[in-house]
């Protein structure tokens, strides 16, 4: 049975060593108990992504969360992530040589998969062939999944933040966000503001994530005559300080802390706790290669009531 908390998360406990249980216990999860974030229009995309006060944290699952078992940029592995917290699913577009938009990160298909070659010089039949691997390089059973595929699960799931590859045309994408009806809840990754303006012209009514991360980068941002309110602020893979973030918040973004490598490891060796002094400095959304542990460290931040509560489902 499914019912709302407000905003009281129910995490399983864990530490960071317990990979093998929690592939073990998700096991055990009936298939459809997903925690999730519902935003069905643009106009609440804006509204939950505009800052206030009563925020909800949440975590950004890079690569959609591998884990054990759970290879990157898998629907598989990003339910996995779901049946734990509420998530942001990170994802990596790449394009096949006859046009089609799959999940994959590198330019070859060799570390995470049973194939090899460039994503770009073989055909989408040849990557159905295949099979995903883990981190570990433990082989799955799962497949490549389209951007297509990715989109149409996400719908009343998650939210996501697509990053394209170079090689990928921002027309491609930006066609499959609308015949999918994702404009709401697929944000579009841009690491220049250059590539932000593009996108944006391209499809106005979509969230950015572009990188901000000094004064000087908010001065450029506002430059290229994109609103506030498209706009959640990548402020990179260092801890901005609190003043900071407040400048990006009175401007009414939601921050987004790369805590993937060196935070992390950080927390890996001092202990979960340090997601939390994140939070409270001013990131609203951590991007974390450990979703799962991050949530469960945050979840004691979740104000009791909140502007965003209706958008959230939580698995009992």
């Amino acid at each position: 049975m499914r019912i709302y908390f407000g905003l009281l998360i129910l995490l399983i406990g864990f530490q960071a060593c317990q990979s093998q249980q929690i592939k073990e216990e998700n096991s055990s999860v009936l298939p459809g108990e997903l925690n999730r974030i519902s935003v069905f229009n643009v106009a609440d995309a804006r509204q939950f992504y505009t800052w206030t006060s009563d925020r909800v944290p949440l975590v950004s699952a890079h690569r959609g969360g591998p884990y054990p078992g759970f290879p990157e940029n898998a629907i598989e592995t990003f339910e996995n992530v779901l049946k734990y917290t509420p998530a942001i699913i990170e994802l990596d577009v790449a394009m096949t040589k006859d046009s089609v938009l799959v999940l994959m990160h590198d330019d070859e298909l060799d570390r995470t998969t049973n194939g090899t070659g460039k994503v770009n010089e073989v055909s989408y039949e040849y990557i159905q062939s295949l099979f995903l691997e883990d981190m570990d390089g433990d082989l799955t059973e799962f497949k490549v999944p389209t951007l297509e595929q990715a989109l149409l699960w996400a719908k009343g799931k998650a939210l996501l933040t697509v990053d394209i590859k170079r090689s990928v045309p921002f027309e491609e994408v930006v066609k499959i966000i609308d015949k999918t009806g994702a404009e709401s809840y697929a944000a579009l990754i841009s690491y220049t503001f250059p590539a932000a303006k593009k996108l944006h012209s391209l499809a106005p009514e979509l969230m950015l994530s572009v990188t901000i991360r000094n004064g000087e980068e908010i001065k450029r941002f506002e430059e290229t005559g994109i609103p506030w309110d498209r706009v959640i602020a990548f402020t990179g893979l260092a801890e901005r300080t609190r003043e900071f973030n407040n400048q990006l918040h009175q401007n009414g973004a939601f921050t987004i802390l790369g805590v993937l490598g060196n935070l992390d490891r950080s927390a890996i060796s001092r202990g979960d706790e340090i997601y939390v002094s994140f939070v409270q400095n001013g990131a609203d959304i951590l991007a974390t290669d450990r979703p799962i542990e991050a949530a469960a460290a945050i979840r004691g931040l979740i104000p009791n009531q909140s502007s965003k509560s209706s958008y959230f489902e939580y698995a009992n």
